[in-house]
């Protein structure tokens, strides 16, 4: 169930409330942790459990006129510049104007759901910490223009120009949404909501691996002893990261794109959504860690 921004406004409250959500968290004991715990005594084994969870590490904004970002108290950080002014669609959103393009900015910044998913995320057990840093700018697509709006270089990698190669959906079932890339703005298709999904989802592509030719921040944690961070993004995999509406409905339960869910039009072609992604952790029990051993079916 979503409520309308219309009763809701996208803002840092609501964005924070919205992350407790038992169905976007999934926590579950996947594993054990084993330590080796010594003192001036002698030396034990000691373990600990392996949980997985779900951490809403960023919101991730999908919008049409460039500097409106919907959440409010960060649209000043996407305002206009000279390389990036206008935006909007080159289609009047009508079936017989398919081929004509439409454009979405993108910002990811980083949750401001903090303290509050802790404590929440707690109540379940021991709790792994994420990687997004509250209201870091991760990508702002307005800095990104030559990439962003000219699809420069990706227009000429293969996955942008061979069917079937990272796409959102499937030809066959005649659900495709769009293509990851190239990762820019621009698409072509008459329903704006998965337009502006698949623009998010080529956002989220990005700020989850290194080494991308965009201009952004790497939205990724470090392996250590006892904690296992989200690797890249995915579409359609749910192992990877899912995505909470926020706007124009906000939703209390997560998903993949593409998904079944309703679906609603913005008249101002903004969208908002948050960013889940799966960690695994276990508590320090000891010096060394040893290793660890997921239960059988953990990884399903």
């Amino acid at each position: 169930m979503g409520a309308p921004l219309s009763a809701l406004a996208l803002n840092t409250a609501t964005i924070t409330s919205s992350s407790l959500s038992p169905d976007c968290l999934a926590y579950r004991v996947v594993g054990i942790c084993y330590w080796l715990y010594c003192t001036n005594f002698g030396c034990k084994v000691k373990t600990s459990p392996k949980v997985r969870h779900y951490v809403p590490d960023a919101v991730v904004s999908s919008y049409s006129n460039t500097g409106e970002n919907p959440w409010s108290e960060v649209s000043v950080m996407s305002s206009t510049n000279t390389s990036a002014r206008g935006g909007g669609d080159g289609s009047a959103g009508i079936s017989h104007e398919n081929d004509l393009a439409k454009f979405k900015n993108a910002d990811v910044i980083g949750h401001p759901g903090g303290a509050a998913f802790s404590q929440f995320a707690g109540q379940s057990g021991y709790a792994c910490p994420g990687a997004g840093k509250i209201l870091m700018p991760y990508f702002l697509s307005t800095l990104d223009s030559i990439a962003w709006r000219h699809n420069i270089p990706e227009r000429l990698f293969p996955e942008a120009f061979t069917p079937g190669v990272r796409e959102i959906g499937s030809r066959t079932s005649a659900n495709l949404w769009g293509a990851v890339y190239p990762r820019g703005g621009f698409l072509h298709g008459v329903d704006d909501y998965k337009s502006a999904a698949v623009v998010a989802q080529r956002a989220g592509d990005i700020v989850t691996r290194r080494g991308q030719i965009h201009v952004y921040q790497p939205l990724l944690g470090t392996k250590q002893d006892g904690y296992w961070p989200a690797g890249p993004l995915k579409e359609s995999n749910p192992s990877t990261g899912k995505w909470q509406e926020l706007a124009p409905n906000q939703s209390q339960t997560c998903a993949v794109f593409p998904n079944n869910l309703p679906h609603v039009q913005s008249p101002r072609g903004d969208y908002a959504w948050a960013l889940w992604r799966p960690y695994s952790c276990c508590k320090r029990e000891g010096q060394i860690f040893l290793g660890s051993t997921d239960f059988a079916g953990a990884n399903e």
